[in-house]
């Protein structure tokens, strides 16, 4: 609902996101697989420990077919886009070969939870909502240019007083630069679709938002630890990952967390275009 098109709109009631099963104490205990597979996804990405990430992960999807059929087949398909991801190269290199190869997993791993749930499951519990028939309230309209202040403030400082910004290739030709432009929309786009529209969206079909809402964030912080968001990174990445969340459930659209986060990666691609070539760009303080 809105009032007066001045406030956020409120989520509407959902039987299915973020409610508990019939069988009470199997429903409560939903959430351990579901941390297992979280922490599996910290080892595979933020450790880069691939043996024991597996194992984990292994461990979290037997516990889980104990539970619930439903449970262990949601955590399957998470579990999916976590392993094509793990099986390649997570980096920011802008080659055409790399690019190939991180862009096929990153298709997997969107595109074979989504098959499974319509075409397989047939519960379709995996969508992207581009078009929801409803407008932007005025707060989420004047939170777009907010982003772009925010980022501003933010990601010179980060990136290059930290030396971060070395973890991305320095590019002054045209060639360079509209491949880093490409790289970083399109990562920001899967980011939205894997972590909020997929795996969001399944584990709150098991728990509370909140526990859904957590176990995701560090899911995506994890994921942009290896691609190189080091240093202090996971101190604003992850709540970035908790507000995208939040901002999906009461939006109920990819568009709109599609477009903050563009945003921020706009800023982010003049700041790495600036940070290898000072004299360009020299609009930032830090």
């Amino acid at each position: 609902m809105q009032a007066g098109g001045n406030s956020m709109r409120m989520p509407s009631s959902d039987p299915e996101a973020g409610q508990a099963g019939p069988a009470p104490v199997r429903a409560r205990l939903a959430v351990v697989p579901a941390v297992m597979l979280s922490a599996a996804g910290f080892l595979l990405f933020a450790r880069e420990d691939r043996i024991s990430g597996f194992l984990l992960l292994a461990a979290a999807l037997i516990l889980a077919g104990f539970l619930s059929r439903k449970l262990v087949i949601d955590l399957a398909l998470i579990a999916v886009g976590l392993t094509a991801m793990s099986l390649v190269p997570i980096t920011t290199d802008i080659s055409t070969e790399h690019m190939a190869v991180m862009g096929t997993a990153m298709v997997l791993a969107v595109g074979i939870p989504y098959a499974a749930s319509r075409f397989i499951t047939k519960d379709h519990a995996i969508r992207f909502p581009i078009r929801t028939g409803q407008p932007w309230t005025r707060a989420e309209k004047w939170y777009l240019p907010a982003v772009l202040v925010i980022g501003y403030a933010l990601m010179p400082v980060y990136m290059i007083r930290t030396g971060v910004y070395e973890n991305w290739p320095a590019v002054s030709d045209a060639d360079g630069i509209a491949r880093l432009f490409l790289g970083t929309n399109v990562l920001g786009i899967w980011d939205e679709l894997f972590f909020i529209c997929t795996t969001f969206t399944l584990l709150r079909r098991h728990l509370p938002d909140w526990q859904a809402n957590l176990l995701q964030a560090v899911l995506f912080t994890s994921f942009l630890w290896e691609l190189g968001f080091h240093a202090w990174a996971p101190f604003f990445i992850f709540p970035f990952a908790l507000l995208q969340a939040r901002l999906f459930t009461v939006t109920k659209s990819l568009s709109y967390i599609v477009s903050v986060h563009l945003l921020f990666d706009f800023v982010l691609f003049l700041v790495l275009i600036h940070a290898h070539n000072r004299e360009w760009i020299n609009i930032f303080l830090y």
